[in-house]
């Protein structure tokens, strides 16, 4: 009887420490001293993702000049960056301020799913920007007739489609092992590879699962930019004007370079083994997709373009007017 009672009392215990309810974030530093200058560093790089990407689909919105395929994308880049970017860095700024490190077991789960959902659709939204690209530069001539409403309106729905169904596939396999160990994450936010390496269970499956989504995305996706820009580049070079070649290269190299740094981080984060993870690497690296991205966005695609400022300043003249109509 007695050792009947030790054994439950071990099975109840068990059961007990596989209960997490709630999870602890390294962060990226615990040096004291610099919480406040990353706190501050990251509170104007959190208004410069607001301002910029939500000012982009407004003045979208406002002008109608604007209203093209190229700019629905924008403007649904922009949607994605606010919300992905707003998934993390709010509780990284709050544990800058007040040291209050510690995320709810739920809490865990949904930033896991808006991140992972919302990083997903803007590779797809990427790749779809290229094809729009490539059928402007491309086949200029059919471009209203390849371009269609019902075609934008496909590519930005499956985009979404894909992104929150991958999304959830990962956020059931995560949050369906058990965490008996530690429950704490060696990470600024709950990110899948540091939640893998914190579970005791047999992550097998969820490795193979993670590798195999990620390798389709990042693959589908760049074969589809890389394809869009061989023949972008191609008619290029068959511009007799330089300076209009110097113009068309200087903005694909922009987009280009968004590019690399986007899908260079999801590589080396997401097409290794757990095993092979550097933790303290990996958050440098996660700080490029999740922050310095979407402040760049709007930036490398938007603000430097004619059509933009034009918009900006036309709305800029509404405003100060005192009819609202602008001179």
């Amino acid at each position: 009887v007695i050792g009947g009672s030790h054994d439950d009392s071990q099975v109840t215990l068990m059961e007990n420490i596989s209960e997490v309810t709630e999870f602890i974030l390294v962060g990226l530093t615990d040096s004291l001293e610099m919480q406040v200058p990353l706190f501050t560093v990251f509170t104007i790089i959190y208004f410069i993702i607001l301002v910029g990407n939500v000012g982009m689909i407004v003045l979208i919105l406002l002008d109608s000049r604007l209203h093209t395929p190229m700019y629905i994308f924008l403007s649904n880049l922009s949607l994605v960056d606010c919300i992905y970017a707003s998934a993390v860095t709010p509780k990284v700024m709050v544990g800058f301020l007040t040291g209050d490190k510690i995320i709810s077991y739920h809490a865990c789960a949904a930033q896991m799913f808006f991140f992972s959902a919302f990083a997903t659709v803007e590779s797809f939204l990427l790749a779809s920007m290229a094809f729009d690209r490539h059928a402007a530069v491309c086949k200029p001539l059919h471009y209203a007739t390849t371009m269609t409403r019902a075609m934008c309106t496909s590519l930005a729905t499956g985009s979404y489609i894909s992104g929150l169904l991958q999304s959830s596939i990962h956020v059931a396999l995560t949050f369906h092992l058990s965490f008996c160990h530690s429950n704490i994450i060696n990470h600024f936010f709950c990110d899948i590879p540091p939640l893998l390496a914190l579970s005791c269970s047999d992550i097998y499956v969820n490795e193979i699962v993670l590798f195999t989504l990620a390798a389709f995305n990042v693959f589908f996706t760049l074969l589809v930019i890389l394809n869009s820009y061989l023949f972008i580049f191609v008619a290029i070079l068959r511009i007799c004007s330089a300076e209009g070649q110097k113009k068309a290269f200087s903005t694909c190299a922009s987009h280009l370079t968004t590019v690399s740094i986007f899908y260079g981080t999801i590589i080396f984060m997401y097409l290794q083994p757990s095993s092979s993870h550097s933790m303290d690497t990996d958050k440098m690296a996660s700080v490029f997709y999740t922050m310095v991205i979407p402040m760049l966005n709007p930036v490398v695609y938007s603000l430097r373009n004619k059509e933009v400022k034009s918009a900006f300043q036309k709305v800029v003249g509404k405003a100060k007017s005192p009819l609202g109509f602008s001179y």
